[in-house]
């Protein structure tokens, strides 16, 4: 039997995505695409994202909910400066891995020139492998946020030559902290 309820899934996402825009608008990011397949898990947390960011920088960003690579479009026509990529929720793994890729590639072959945030679990399933286009993350930042289970924080980081390089560390509340633990179910994530 799940230890949480859907809505409290929900809620976790939103609690997640709330610090990844604040996140985002510490770091100084301006005209952000978040992007989602759609599913309320995925949907839940790329709203709170924006959100969150939109409240804390002022900073202009759009959310796009992606069901095929034709969706890309949208994205490019928007010329963001950085895209965050928040794929995974209730959509198979394998299936979320393709779109990724799809998206991904099409923002390539588009010569999109923006900054890349990834979500923990899409980095987590191998997600990048289903890229072709490997240049497009090399020639920009890519940043991918983590949750680090002992210290009960989310980390963002900046990938580096493969390795997850911490720039700045958020601690969870304690509501954040008991949603993480039921979700994960066999974890432990401390608060502080």
């Amino acid at each position: 039997m799940a230890k949480t309820t859907f809505e409290e899934e929900i809620y976790l996402r939103v609690l997640t995505g709330r610090l990844v825009g604040k996140a985002l608008a510490d770091l100084g990011a301006n005209k952000v695409a978040v992007v989602v397949p759609k599913n309320f898990i995925c949907d839940a947390m790329g709203s709170a994202t924006l959100s969150a960011f939109l409240a804390h920088s002022g900073n202009p960003g759009r959310i796009f909910v992606v069901e095929g690579e034709e969706d890309a479009q949208r994205i490019i026509d928007y010329k963001p400066r950085l895209i965050v990529l928040q794929f995974g929720g209730e959509t198979p793994a394998e299936e979320t891995k393709r779109l990724f890729g799809k998206i991904v590639d099409r923002l390539a072959e588009a010569g999109v020139d923006a900054d890349v945030v990834i979500h923990v679990r899409t980095y987590a399933m191998g997600a990048l492998d289903a890229i072709t286009r490997k240049d497009f993350l090399e020639n920009r930042n890519v940043f991918v946020y983590t949750v680090d289970f002992d210290k009960g924080a989310v980390y963002i980081n900046k990938l580096e030559n493969g390795e997850l390089v911490p720039l700045r560390e958020y601690h969870v509340t304690l509501e954040h902290a008991d949603l993480l633990n039921r979700s994960l179910k066999d974890r432990a994530v401390c608060f502080q």
